[in-house]
């Protein structure tokens, strides 16, 4: 009798126990499925726009264009692959087909695929090479599949439709696991379609059948996310050129959005009383075209940029999708994997160490005063814990020590998304010399944010939560002292002669020399612009000042200053905007009128006699250049009316290569100079020019 007592005792103790246990939250808003949480992880992967287009060098074929075009003569996915892991990345999505409707696979639906092109004999089939070369590194694979077909005869109407989910079929059941089927937004308009090169109209809503494609990928790859404007799974963040807004919901009212929504801005912030589950893919590519094209080999995104869209993507609380435009030989070109590598080494050295993992933890409220909920879980290195406050609290604050003086620059802060993303505001301040002092002041947070600031030494480090959707649920707050960003210096000089001298990183010092010796750490350092009007090299170098790491140096050439230039004269075009062609800027240009049918030329007054050795130009920068000088003629004269010829020839591979050309001939005396359009590149002769200038010797 008396141990059924004792049993009976123990069991209402464990049942009081249990009825006292504090709950978790409850979940707030839309949830992420599994699938989109997987997605959420993989952050950082890769594009791959490769297909006719290479080949044609154009960004949307018209779907006239012929299998006999598509023929790389070094195909090496392995190599694509190579190239994606070591920079870090965790995927790679190909165009299997674009606009244009040619197929990288032997489908069974069109004649215009692989199997009718001069590659591999016909017998070729990228995907399935892509798909075993991911494998075998250990990415995951995924499809782009345009809807849009300027191919097809059948476009426009139910036939084609038919044919586009029998291709969908094909891709997800014959290439493995797939990641993440991406659909672009672009639909309907002018093409070939067979023939007929007319314009069809579709309607974006209906015409593809969504639902249907939808339970096709669910069916035959359960895992995997579906890209468009709207989603369903994950959705494009509104820009091509790779940043989301700093408030960024992971929810939307999906319900509004379709493929071509004409409110795509909001696309960058989501929507904070979204109805689904809706993530920013943020998406742009490392060129600034989606394919590749010789002539932008130049303009490969820098190390700051690139950066800069890491943290303005994932650190906004998105996923970062950079294109890689693989070029004709069927390879990741040598300049695009020189700057990922920078990027992965950079971002190697920004994250380290980190310096919150272990530190004391504590909070103005955990909930149910549980240290299952208490503040050590977020800093203590498990994903699968959080700090969280009671349910009437939606404003509270963590405080981490560091227990010494510590330098600090950046802060990383994750919400426990499987129940919902809640942040509205938060304000985040360091302890400095005993004193709090405000860093910073955000909004969301989300998967995660990354905050960069200047450096401080702080004892301490706070978040301020100000206000949230429901009681708070913070996974992760991890804290790095990033180094300073070292690259070389750029230089640019205005018409005056002024000329500034730029790092990105305000941190790094630089150093310089105008008698042609090479800069050192001992060499003048930079704090003002610089006046240059006559022929002068400079030399410069980046310094890290915190451990006299320096940059090879790097040299610029600047002749007489175009303070007192002046076009006299045009064939054409607008007279006002001529300033444009000697401004110093080589990123804005000037053109002649479109259709002329004669060889264009410029006069130009340098404003004074000089003895001239050479002149330099500089090629259109646009993303769709035109009226690139090809064939040139260069004619100097003292007073405007006798005119003597200088200089005749060819800019070698200049609309490939559209880089600063320099022209050099016998020392002549002049005031005027004349630039004629021998040949251009284009169908008339009208010409453009970004940059003109001349070289100089001492008169």
């Amino acid at each position: 009798m008396k141990r059924n007592k004792k049993l009976w005792c123990l069991i209402l103790v464990v049942l009081l126990c249990a009825c006292s246990q504090v709950k978790p939250p409850e979940p707030v808003g839309p949830l992420p499925s599994e699938r989109q949480l997987v997605w959420h992880d993989l952050q950082y992967y890769a594009f791959v726009h490769f297909n006719m287009n290479t080949f044609t060098d154009m960004e949307w074929g018209t779907g006239g264009e012929s299998p006999e075009q598509f023929n790389p003569s070094e195909l090496d996915t392995r190599q694509w692959a190579k190239v994606a892991k070591e920079a870090g990345m965790k995927g790679i999505i190909i165009t299997a087909k674009h606009h244009d409707g040619f197929c990288l696979w032997p489908t069974k639906t069109t004649e215009h695929s692989v199997k009718n092109s001069p590659w591999k004999n016909g017998q070729g089939d990228l995907i399935k090479d892509l798909s075993e070369a991911c494998q075998e590194y250990g990415l995951k694979f995924g499809i782009y599949l345009s809807p849009w077909d300027r191919h097809d005869k059948d476009y426009g109407n139910p036939e084609y439709v038919k044919k586009f989910h029998e291709q969908l079929r094909e891709l997800l059941t014959n290439y493995g696991e797939v990641f993440e089927v991406w659909f672009d937004g672009a639909n309907g308009g002018s093409g070939y379609y067979g023939g007929a090169n007319e314009t069809r109209k579709i309607d974006n809503k209906t015409y593809y059948e969504w639902d249907k494609t939808t339970t096709m990928v669910r069916e035959f790859q359960p895992n995997a996310v579906i890209f468009s404007d709207g989603g369903p799974d994950i959705r494009w963040v509104g820009n091509e050129e790779g940043w989301a807004n700093e408030t960024n919901w992971s929810i939307m009212r999906r319900d509004e959005i379709y493929p071509g929504w004409p409110r795509y801005k909001e696309l960058r912030s989501g929507h904070e009383d979204g109805t689904h589950w809706l993530p920013a893919e943020v998406n742009t590519s490392i060129r600034p075209g989606w394919y590749y094209h010789p002539r932008e080999d130049h303009q490969v995104k820098t190390l700051p940029k690139l950066i800069k869209t890491f943290y303005e993507s994932i650190g906004r609380n998105g996923n970062f999708l950079l294109n890689l435009p693989v070029d004709t030989r069927g390879l990741v070109h040598e300049e695009d994997t020189k700057q990922l590598m920078a990027l992965k080494n950079q971002l190697d050295k920004d994250f380290a160490t980190e310096i919150a993992k272990g530190k004391t933890a504590t909070a103005t409220n955990e909930r149910g005063s549980e240290i299952r909920f208490g503040a050590q879980n977020a800093n203590d290195g498990d994903p699968e814990t959080y700090w969280a406050t009671d349910d009437s609290v939606t404003r509270a604050t963590i405080t981490i020590d560091l227990e010494k003086p510590t330098e600090v620059n950046r802060i990383l802060i994750q919400e426990y998304i499987p129940l919902g993303q809640r942040v509205k505001r938060f304000i985040l301040d360091a302890e400095i010399d005993g004193k709090w002092r405000e860093i910073d002041g955000q909004t969301t947070v989300g998967y995660k944010r990354i905050l960069r600031f200047n450096t401080v030494e702080a004892t301490k480090i706070r978040v301020n939560f100000l206000d949230a959707k429901g009681p708070l649920a913070i996974s992760n707050i991890e804290l790095y002292r990033a180094p300073n960003l070292l690259v070389e210096p750029t230089a640019k000089r205005n018409r005056e002669g002024t000329v500034y001298l730029n790092v990105p990183d305000k941190n790094i010092n630089m150093r310089y020399t105008l008698d042609g010796s090479e800069p050192s750490s001992e060499s003048a350092q930079y704090k003002a612009p610089l006046l240059i009007k006559k022929p002068t090299i400079v030399k410069a170098i980046s310094v890290n000042p915190d451990n006299d790491e320096q940059t090879p140096p790097r040299e610029f050439y600047f002749d007489i200053a175009k303070k007192d230039w002046k076009v006299l004269w045009t064939s054409s075009g607008n007279l006002e905007d001529t300033y444009k062609m000697i401004d110093e800027n080589p990123n804005t240009f000037w053109a002649t009128d479109e259709g002329v049918k004669n060889q264009q030329e410029i006069i130009i007054d340098l404003g004074k006699t000089y003895n001239l050795t050479g002149f330099t130009y500089w090629p259109i920068q646009e993303r769709y250049p035109f009226g690139i000088i090809t064939e040139y003629g260069f004619s100097v004269s003292t007073d405007n009316k006798n005119w003597k010829t200088v200089a005749t020839g060819e800019f070698g591979n200049v609309v490939n290569n559209r880089i600063l050309q320099t022209v050099t001939f016998e020392p002549t005396k002049a005031r005027y100079i004349k630039l004629k359009g021998v040949k251009v590149d284009g169908e008339d002769f009208r010409a453009s020019i970004a940059e003109i200038g001349v070289i100089t010797k001492p008169n």
